[in-house]
């Protein structure tokens, strides 16, 4: 056999002796704390919908494990980017900054305001927005005027810069920050993937005007379907809660609206089950970290590039990556691991190829073509009885 395949084969072995000879899922939720107890509780209150005590719970506890000041529920994270995206000041006919290597809810967020997304390079050692390419496509296209940063090829205002977290790997978020406001760039940080995250001591999220995060069921914590828009900003986050409560003014029995709202509300069943898993979100974290010390180890015997955080960053080990040697070797092993019922996948296409968004600027996207060509996600799941130590 040669190198590809005995690196196949071996990764196979090692999935099933974590996880057992059953179909091994790329990211499951772990379901082994209070969130039964929660949910019967919630529905024993009749409080199911978008009222309810635990929606204030789960943003108190996300408001606390984050640092930022203020947290707003959303029924995903789509929601959540969608309405910071505007509470930032984008208008229609706007263009947003963001990274073709993305999932494609970012760029949906960015059209359902009505903008068009910009996208620029990525890192390769962080796969997030690259802040070398950032800075040197608004040197060579951009201008600033008294009325904001305008695209000198397009001639339109660019409003607002949304770089992610990619896999919970945190981006050079400090850097993108700085030249963020020199050139008088709204900053928004599409923290969906990186709940646990860390660049020093300062969580993702809080780098930026607003951040958003995902409870998604494949995510490091779920609510099966939820969001969360986090700030530092009081009149922000106020103005977060009233629009995606469909703007109604507070009345105990009368119904009215003062704007155009969104019914984007996270129902108190969701922040039930999010209470439950936040209460468990340390042990999670830190059996991930193990877990990746051991992939880790596994690939470095094995000369494969497993993926890791930069400097001092603390990554949340969501997705853990690896970055094969070709799209040859991609394809290979995408196709051997998953005909095993391991199951394995490359990264996202670059939205920049998708037909909505193929007539968007670029910068070339050097680091991102790479990328796309050889990375991928191998199991990352807690495995079952989260609390044991893993002995593998």
């Amino acid at each position: 056999m040669n190198k590809l395949d005995i690196l196949n084969n071996d990764t196979i072995a090692f999935a099933k002796k974590i996880y057992g000879n059953d179909f091994i899922p790329l990211h499951r939720p772990v379901f082994e704390g209070n969130e039964r107890q929660y949910l019967v509780d919630c529905i024993d209150s009749n409080f199911v919908s978008s009222v309810g005590e635990k929606v204030v719970e789960l943003e108190e506890k996300v408001v606390k494990f984050t640092g930022s000041k203020y947290a707003v529920a959303t029924v995903n994270g789509t929601a959540a980017l969608h309405v910071a995206i505007e509470l930032a000041g984008v208008k229609p006919g706007d263009e947003v900054i963001s990274q073709a290597l993305t999932f494609i809810a970012t760029c949906n967020a960015i059209s359902y305001a009505g903008a068009k997304p910009l996208f620029i390079d990525v890192d390769v050692d962080t796969m997030g927005l690259s802040p070398t390419a950032l800075k040197r496509f608004l040197t060579k296209n951009a201008e600033k005027r008294t009325s904001g940063t305008f695209n000198k090829t397009s001639g339109k205002k660019i409003s607002a810069c949304v770089p992610m977290h990619t896999f919970g790997f945190p981006c050079r978020i400090v850097e993108i920050a700085e030249i963020c406001a020199d050139w008088d760039i709204a900053l928004i940080e599409d923290a969906a993937e990186s709940l646990g995250s860390f660049v020093g001591s300062h969580h993702t999220g809080t780098f930026a005007l607003m951040a958003t995060l995902s409870f998604n069921g494949n995510k490091v914590i779920t609510t099966g379907g939820g969001g969360m828009i986090i700030t530092d900003d009081f009149e922000l986050a106020k103005r977060a809660k009233h629009i995606t409560t469909t703007s109604k003014v507070l009345h105990p029995y009368e119904f009215v609206h003062d704007e155009i709202g969104y019914n984007y509300r996270m129902p108190n069943l969701n922040a039930a089950l999010g209470c439950a898993q936040m209460e468990r979100l340390d042990e999670f974290l830190a059996i991930k970290k193990q877990l990746a010390v051991q992939w880790d180890a596994f690939f470095d015997k094995r000369d494969v590039n497993f993926f890791k955080a930069i400097n001092e960053n603390k990554a949340n080990h969501w997705l853990n990556a690896i970055i094969l040697d070709s799209k040859e070797d991609r394809d290979e092993f995408l196709k051997v691991t998953n005909d095993n019922n391991v199951m394995s996948r490359p990264i996202w296409t670059l939205m920049s190829k998708l037909p909505m968004f193929k007539d968007c600027q670029t910068d070339g996207l050097e680091n991102s073509l790479w990328l796309e060509d050889r990375v991928v996600n191998i199991p990352s799941s807690v495995p079952d009885g989260a609390i044991k130590k893993l002995d593998i």
